[in-house]
């Protein structure tokens, strides 16, 4: 697994947290929330790339 990744998720999450917080002390906590929601999707889309990667691997392994 590439190290690079769980850096780039573990920074989206830092930053989705953060950001998060200062919203809802800020009293806009729907903001907070679809913003929360934007970092997951965002987080979501990298790992079924990698996903997808990894079952075409799988299918070249087992030669299916």
């Amino acid at each position: 697994m590439e190290i690079d990744l769980v850096f780039k998720i573990a920074a989206i999450g830092m930053i989705v947290a953060v950001l998060g917080q200062l919203l809802k002390r800020a009293e806009r906590d729907e903001q907070a929330t679809m913003m929360t929601l934007a970092g997951l999707i965002v987080v979501l889309m990298m790992i079924v790339g990698k996903v997808g990667e990894l079952f075409d691997t799988i299918k070249t392994v087992f030669e299916l």
